[in-house]
C-alpha cells in the first residue's frame, strides 16, 4: 500500500469510499456517473466491493469520483 500521506485516499478504505458515494449520490445517480453493472442491477455495497476489488479500472473511477467531490 502507498504510505504517502499526501495521497488523498491515504488511510481510507474502499468500503468507506463506496458508502460515502452511495450516501452522496444514491445508486441510480452513481450508475449514471460510473457505468458499471454492479451499480445498476440489484446494487449492494457487498457485491460492488467484490467487483471493484477485482477490477482496477472500475476502482480507479470510483476513487477519482470520490476525490473530486472532496474538493
Amino acid at each position: 500500500m502507498d504510505n504517502n500521506p499526501n495521497n488523498p485516499l491515504h488511510g481510507i478504505k474502499l468500503e468507506d469510499i463506496l458508502n460515502h458515494l452511495v450516501e452522496h449520490f444514491g445508486w441510480e445517480e452513481l450508475s449514471k456517473r460510473i457505468n458499471i453493472n454492479c451499480f445498476k442491477s440489484n446494487p449492494s455495497v457487498k457485491s460492488s466491493l467484490t467487483f471493484l476489488r477485482k477490477t482496477p479500472w472500475a476502482r480507479a473511477k470510483v476513487e477519482k469520483l470520490y476525490v473530486s467531490i472532496q474538493k
